[in-house]
């Protein structure tokens, strides 16, 4: 997948100023040790609070649905550091490159109050268990520090689904989470547990293989 020179300058500015706000290096070992254990996180997100895990772990999956109550069938998007990893996981059709070149486009406060998520076709290199019964998946390019630094430093996609039991109401806040959900997790991620910044789901668009796409969600 070609990204353009423009973009590349733009995720570079945005990496200098996520790095301004600070997060404590050792909750993030913590909760990348877990990760690499087969465990499950419960950890802040560019949108809302999410549980999360290795999204090539099939067995971590597994514990996530069970701890949501949620039936496997239904696929769980995932959380990439970079657009340059894309093309491992999913075919990335040329529609798609153009959703990713609008983000890089807009101002930066826009992009990142409204995240975007595009579902791929042809999901490879993932747990089987994460991908819709089509083949497809949906990532999303996180600019949030501490999910993006573990993306990052993990080396490997990260499952990003709503910290609640399925049905139950979306956690937006740190305070709003479940006990069942923390208590179920392996480790609940310290950074930003007092932020009360409101925070918009993102869009989600489907893209085929043959160009065409869909909003699902706006």
């Amino acid at each position: 997948m070609h990204i353009s020179k423009k973009s590349s300058n733009f995720a570079a500015q945005n990496c200098e100023d996520m790095n301004e706000l600070r997060y404590d290096k050792e909750d993030l070992q913590e909760a990348l040790r877990v990760l690499r254990d087969g465990g499950i996180i419960v950890y802040p997100t560019d949108t809302v609070w999410g549980i999360g895990c290795d999204a090539t772990n099939a067995e971590a999956v597994a514990k996530i649905y069970a701890l949501k109550q949620r039936e496997d069938s239904k696929s769980m998007l995932v959380l990439l550091d970079s657009a340059a990893k894309l093309d491992y996981y999913v075919d990335v059709p040329e529609a798609a490159e153009m959703l990713l070149g609008a983000i890089s486009d807009q101002p930066s406060d826009v992009s990142e109050s409204k995240p975007m998520t595009i579902i791929y076709p042809n999901a490879r290199h993932l747990a089987p268990n994460l991908v819709a019964e089509d083949g497809s998946i949906g990532i999303r390019i996180t600019n949030e520090p501490f999910s993006q630094a573990l993306c990052a430093q993990l080396k490997r996609p990260l499952v990003s689904t709503s910290a609640n039991i399925s049905g139950h109401p979306t956690a937006h806040f740190f305070h709003e989470i479940e006990e069942a959900i923390l208590n179920g997790a392996d480790y609940v991620c310290r950074f930003r547990r007092d932020d009360e910044t409101p925070h918009e789901p993102s869009t989600i668009i489907k893209v085929e293989s043959d160009n065409s796409f869909r909003i699902i969600r706006n």
